[in-house]
């Protein structure tokens, strides 16, 4: 839960670093928006959060009608039917059918709203997923700031040690001139000199190596020049983590942290899974119509006959009341018939079809039984998962609580530390320029003073960070 610390440190840093910014440093909200901006992982939950959008408009989709339409053409030999007229032809032909298709489902157990609800939960958690992902990156970038800060405070104060000692040797070298000190004295600040050196240079390259994590970290190239702005940062006066209580800032905190409430939401969805999956064996109903024509190029137009004709027939012979007699009849004869035309057949042969179905699930290999089982299940899950979350929350609130009051307690020590180290600092310098005491006694007083002060550093900032962790989980605006 990485992220829950990042507007602590927007707080520590970025307000503060807002006064100071200059065109040539970097603030720390300005190297979190540059992180943002490049980040893989973020661009990838933003195609996330677009998967889940377009999932969401499909279920949506499912409530109107479907329409397909088809068409095909084809060439038939030997004995087949002509689809036109449905008589036996024993040629080979050509045939064209055309159809459109459209059905809606009227009632399928309530699956299809069911499944709107659920992928609308499900885009609101790739969208606190998003926000989780933005919040991480955002702490990772905040805490390389942060470090570069406490290195290069460290490294000041190395430097500071180095100037020192520098005029400790020049006036040990005026003792021995004087001859109230002997020349060996200087070699302990000449050994001391070279240690204040050798704390720089570590100092420095942990500087370096911060901001080359802090340029990976934005995924800048490291062979630019980046320079953070430097804020001042100090305790508020009011700062009591004695005052936190367990209870409070946990109901808080459940309020304000997005992985508790994408997990309530997939608790949600799992529970609509359940009633999904159910819905399958419940019956379907739904409604359809189609529309369709058909073309041969062997269909006639028996309505128009080419050169028709009406002659009359060979006397036929018949018997009438016991009488021979003939009879003679009109025929109707004609040259033949023309073939109809494409337009004039998909005219006469267009259908229309509608109807209702009724879908009922018998038996599916057990499909639609273990699909509700794993519903169950996953629904079960999700919420062992939403109970491991709140646990898990709880625990670092009060982690962050008892850290707060230890880094207090602290803090305050480090201060007692560093007053204690001035002062017998103070005095060994008096003694020392009395010449009561050796250079070795001098410079041990001086380290030790030197350790106390990084001590306070390292826990000042670790005070600052670990209240305003609790701050944030208050819900608390974050300010110095």
């Amino acid at each position: 839960m990485k992220f829950r610390h990042f507007f602590i440190l927007i707080g520590m840093l970025g307000f503060c670093a807002a006064g100071y910014a200059q065109s040539s440093q970097w603030s720390l909200l300005q190297c979190i928006d540059y992180a943002r901006n490049n980040s893989l992982s973020l661009k990838q939950a933003e195609y996330n959060v677009a998967l889940a959008r377009a999932t969401e408009k499909q279920s949506k989709m499912q409530r109107l009608p479907s329409l397909n339409g088809s068409a095909q053409y084809g060439y038939s030999f030997g004995r087949t039917i002509d689809p036109t007229t449905n008589a036996f032809l024993n040629q080979s032909f050509g045939f064209a059918g055309f159809s459109v298709n459209s059905g809606a489902i009227l009632y399928a157990g309530n699956s299809i709203n069911n499944s709107i609800k659920q992928s609308k939960i499900d885009l609101e958690a790739a969208k606190l997923d998003g926000q989780a992902s933005s919040n991480d990156l955002s702490l990772q970038v905040a805490s390389a700031y942060l470090n570069i800060l406490l290195s290069e405070e460290q490294q000041e104060n190395a430097e500071k040690r180095l100037e020192q000692s520098r005029r400790q040797l020049a006036q040990t070298d005026k003792f021995i001139q004087a001859g109230t000190l002997p020349a060996n004295d200087r070699l302990d600040f000449v050994a001391q000199i070279a240690r204040d050196e050798q704390s720089i240079i570590d100092a420095q390259n942990l500087v370096n190596a911060y901001y080359l994590n802090l340029k990976q970290l934005m995924l800048l190239d490291p062979n630019q020049n980046l320079e953070i702005v430097r804020p001042d940062i100090d305790i508020p006066a009011d700062m009591d983590p004695n005052l936190y209580q367990l209870e409070d800032v946990y109901q808080r905190a459940l309020q304000t942290q997005p992985q508790i409430k994408a997990s309530d939401l997939r608790v949600e969805s799992a529970h609509l899974g359940e009633s999904i999956a159910r819905s399958n064996v419940l019956p379907t109903l739904s409604i359809n119509g189609s529309l369709s024509s058909n073309y041969s190029n062997q269909a006639k137009d028996f309505a128009n006959p080419i050169d028709p004709q009406t002659v009359l027939s060979d006397p036929t012979p018949v018997v009438i009341n016991g009488s021979a007699a003939s009879v003679q009849f009109f025929d109707q004869r004609v040259a033949g018939y023309p073939d109809k035309s494409f337009a004039d057949q998909i005219n006469e042969n267009f259908g229309q079809g509608i109807g209702i179905s009724l879908q009922v699930p018998i038996y599916n290999n057990y499909r639609n039984k273990l699909a509700m089982e794993r519903a169950r299940l996953s629904a079960l899950t999700s919420e062992v998962s939403n109970q491991q979350a709140r646990q898990q929350l709880k625990t670092d609130v009060q982690r962050a609580i008892a850290d707060s009051q230890a880094a207090k307690l602290s803090y305050e020590a480090a201060q007692r530390t560093v007053e204690a180290a001035q002062a017998a600092f103070g005095n060994a310098q008096r003694r020392f320029d009395l010449g009561v005491i050796n250079t070795l006694e001098y410079a041990t007083a001086g380290n030790t003073l030197e350790q106390a002060k990084v001590s306070l550093i390292q826990s000042k900032y670790q005070y600052i960070f670990n209240t305003k962790v609790v701050d944030f989980y208050l819900g608390k605006e974050i300010r110095l």
